[in-house]
């Protein structure tokens, strides 16, 4: 090692496994093994140890507070040892069987046993009557260990399993459950398959079977990176740095490596280890770390890290490594700090005699002020200042650098809470995969290979198209896919700008993709294809528009900032920002229509219809040319009367919350928005509490809309009248929106002949909806004549058909006097009267 001078072990116990650990200030270093002494060493002292005897023999774990440790034993005690007295507190819990690992939440009020039984015990270490168990493994467990928040603890098993339970409620609950990523070992062995947790509490790293450290992230359970090559032979022991910044390993090879956690390369390799390490630990504080080995020897190596890498472990808290840390995947799309308080120029100074909590005011004057006695005849400067307004000045404070008071400053650092950036139908990274677009098209992802990523594209219909596959030097992160082509965007890196390029599918020309770069310090935020054009928002918050082949033609600031997302369709563009702060701090989600080919802005401004409490998941146009929208709380929403200024509304269509499948509580499933076209919605069914599809690729799942207008009844005993009777009005006010939508576009396109046949489909269909809710309303009884009634006048037709159609509804049920009603109203609209009696005009 470093100096076979300076580094010799330290005969702590009788030969065979030894186990340490320190107190969390790193005053006390513990050691326990097979003979029935625990050796208490002081950190920093080569003084010989204090002795406790008397203890149980073959220890097999330890772990320690500031105040008392715990060891377990192979006859299945776990006892609780003072650090005050050196002696024995209590008996903890007995194991039938011999006890292999114990674990200490942060807060030193829990320690879990891992023994050969099959049930793992969490105690309480102040009342050991509390007891929680853990059921769920099916074989004897080997390993636990605790996150630094206390609230998880991972468990592994002899095959294997690695079980992941929460702990923040009265009754533990199984997390995850991750199977083939450690060995399957038995219960005596030196390997190891313990997942210690990174301080950041984000991730654990755990010994792999190809003898590597595998880093898993919590939030989504995935692979990330990997310490390789390390060992010739399986770990038998690990632990990070307390910052996080290092990672020390030994081998059954006999050795220690010690790695840098950002890189995951070597620092260093020691390979003179006498005897196979069987546990390891940092000092809390110091470069140093120590270890014991399975001949019950204790090494306590000082500056193990060099001393040119020594300055690690000065740095503060450090991220786990991950393949894309979410914490490090930065848009620059953020807005600057709004500067509140005082400024350097401008001192604090008391307030101005006269406002409302002036003290002078409120106690009148007194003798120290400018009517005192004092004066400064010789110049001393004891007596105050005062300014050419008759005022005292703050000049005996000097210059106020920084505002003052926690108030202020509490004041100065409050920032608005921004709506982030999104792609639509694009996910996060899982691991090293992602989706980069998904849609009725098809669908983009992409592998990071490390160096590079490689790039799939694949569509739904491979007759009409081919999948196709590139390695990807530039890292793109987000595409579209249309029957066009399909369009990508990279963020800017040492080598080059962040960068547009797009595929077509097919041409007549022998060029066909292209490129451009965005101007440097440029990112971009989101991108849109549609059948004419190329749109991108950008962290400078421009829009810049290029038909498909290139060719820049429109760029203008966006004035809701920062910029959120973009959709488009044809020619048509919608623009989504950030806007005003509302009173809860949370910004106004701000969206734009324009047509580019017109240069003309249907809607400048508008606000996106959310609830207080969602957020917006994705924007995109229907097949027919209909903003979408969908929120965090399941409701999809499309913008009906958009191509009006000024008269556009945000409409629901479907709540996923209210859809039957949901009725009887079973299922716990979200929706993932892949599009709206046929009237209906197509979504990717995501279940066990997931937010984002993952690999292999999910399936594709439509659901008819279904507008959410009341509450269905709880009770089993519905009147089957009254269910038809909401369905109809569903189905009423459905029709009317897919109506109104289908109007807009007829009086504001040049129609074709099938769209205008449609609509007249349509307006025919929604008033055989007000008859049969007519039909429903005649059959309750003379009594619902006024809802009748109410409901003809709502009916559409213009020739008297359906107004007919309504008196012979109103005759069959013996309904005479609404028949009457019905005949008049029908005979003021022949003449022309609206339901006054006025001519209409």
């Amino acid at each position: 090692m470093a100096s076979d001078q300076r580094l010799r072990g330290r005969p702590a116990h009788t030969p065979g496994p030894t186990f340490l650990t320190y107190t969390p200030n790193g005053r006390k270093l513990i050691t326990a093994g097979l003979n029935d002494a625990i050796r208490v060493f002081q950190s920093g002292s080569d003084a010989e140890p204090t002795n406790i005897d008397d203890c149980q023999e073959s220890n097999t774990a330890i772990v320690a507070t500031n105040d008392f440790f715990i060891t377990g034993s192979e006859d299945g005690t776990v006892c609780k040892y003072s650090l005050q007295s050196n002696s024995l507190d209590q008996i903890l819990v007995r194991c039938t069987l011999p006890v292999r690992d114990l674990a200490l939440s942060p807060d030193g009020n829990w320690v879990a046993v891992a023994s050969e039984e099959l049930v793992v015990k969490v105690v309480n270490t102040s009342d050991m009557a509390r007891v929680l168990y853990l059921r769920d493994q099916t074989k004897p467990v080997k390993h636990v260990s605790f996150d630094p928040s206390g609230t998880l603890l991972s468990v592994t098993s002899h095959d294997g399993q690695i079980y992941v339970y929460s702990l923040s409620s009265e009754q533990p609950e199984l997390t995850k459950k991750l199977d083939g990523l450690t060995n399957s070992l038995e219960p005596d062995a030196e390997s190891s398959s313990r997942a210690i947790w990174h301080p950041d509490g984000r991730a654990f790293a755990i010994p792999t079977p190809t003898r590597d450290m595998q880093v898993v992230s919590k939030g989504d359970w995935e692979r990330q990176r990997v310490f390789r090559s390390g060992h010739r032979g399986d770990i038998t022991a690990s632990a990070w740095s307390p910052n996080g910044a290092l990672l020390v390993t030994a081998g059954s090879d006999r050795t220690l490596t010690l790695w840098d956690t950002k890189t995951q390369s070597i620092i260093k390799r020691y390979e003179d280890c006498r005897a196979t390490v069987l546990d390891v630990a940092w000092h809390p504080i110091d470069n140093v770390v120590s270890y014991t080995n399975n001949d019950g020897e204790l090494y306590i190596h000082t500056d193990f890290v060099p001393s040119e890498q020594a300055s690690q472990l000065e740095k503060m808290l450090q991220p786990a490594p991950f393949i894309h840390d979410p914490l490090s995947e930065i848009s620059g799309n953020t807005r600057k700090p709004i500067v509140n308080g005082a400024q350097k120029s401008v001192p604090i100074g008391r307030p101005r005699r006269g406002s409302v909590d002036s003290l002078d005011d409120i106690l009148g004057p007194d003798e120290m002020t400018d009517g005192g006695f004092i004066e400064d005849d010789d110049g001393a400067g004891y007596a105050e200042q005062v300014n050419g307004f008759g005022k005292r000045t703050n000049a005996h404070l000097g210059d106020l650098q920084a505002p003052n008071g926690k108030r202020q400053a509490g004041y100065s650092n409050w920032q608005p809470q921004v709506h982030p950036p999104f792609q639509p139908g694009s996910t996060p990274w899982r691991g090293n995969r992602k989706y980069l677009c998904l849609n009725l098209t098809g669908f983009v992802w992409t592998v990071d290979q490390d160096n590079h990523n490689t790039v799939t594209v694949e569509f739904y219909d491979r007759e009409y198209h081919r999948d196709f596959h590139f390695t990807d030097p530039f890292l793109y992160d987000k595409a579209c896919l249309n029957d066009n082509g399909t369009l990508f965007s990279c963020p800017s890196s040492s080598r080059n700008p962040a960068m547009l390029f797009y595929r077509p599918h097919e041409t007549w020309t022998s060029r066909t993709e292209w490129r451009t770069e965005l101007p440097k310090g440029e990112e971009v935020v989101a991108i849109s294809l549609s059948d004419s054009y190329v749109v991108a928002t950008t962290s400078a918050n421009y829009v810049r528009v290029y038909t498909l082949f290139g060719t820049p033609i429109r760029v203008h600031r966006q004035k809701s900032t920062p910029a959120v997302t973009c959709a488009s369709w044809r020619d048509y563009v919608l623009t989504v920002g950030n806007g005003p702060v509302r009173s809860d701090g949370v910004t106004q989600l701000l969206y734009t229509i324009e047509n580019v080919k017109r240069d003309e802005a249907f809607q400048c401004e508008d606000v996106v219809a959310l609830s207080e409490d969602s957020e917006l998941r994705s924007v995109f146009f229907s097949d027919t040319g209909d903003p979408c929208i969908y929120d965090s709380e399941g409701v999809l929403l499309v913008l009906l009367h958009w191509r009006t200024p000024g008269q556009a509304r945000w409409v629901p269509l479907l709540d996923t919350r209210q859809m039957e499948r949901l009725a009887d509580g079973k299922r716990e499933e979200t929706y993932w928005p892949v599009a709206v076209a046929q009237e209906k919605f197509h979504c990717i069914i995501l279940k066990g509490g997931d937010r984002y599809p993952y690999f292999p690729r999910p399936l594709l799942t439509e659901f008819d809309f279904q507008v959410p207008l009341t509450t269905k009844p709880e009770s089993e005993d519905d009147d089957g009248a009254d269910k038809e009777k909401r369905a109809l009005e569903e189905s009423f006010v459905r029709n009317s929106v897919m109506l109104g939508l289908l109007e807009d576009v007829v009086s504001a396109t040049n129609a074709s002949y099938s769209q205008r046949s449609e609509l007249g489909k349509r307006q025919v269909e929604v008033d055989k909806l007000l008859l049969q809710l007519l039909a429903a309303e005649c059959r309750e009884g003379e009594e619902r004549g006024m809802k009748a009634l109410e409901i003809v006048g709502l009916l559409r037709d213009k020739s008297g058909k359906m107004l007919e159609a309504a008196s012979k509804i109103a005759t069959r049920f013996d309904r005479d006097v609404l028949g009457d009603k019905i005949r008049e109203m029908a005979e003021r609209r022949l003449a022309g009267m609206d339901e006054d009696g006025a001519l209409e005009i």
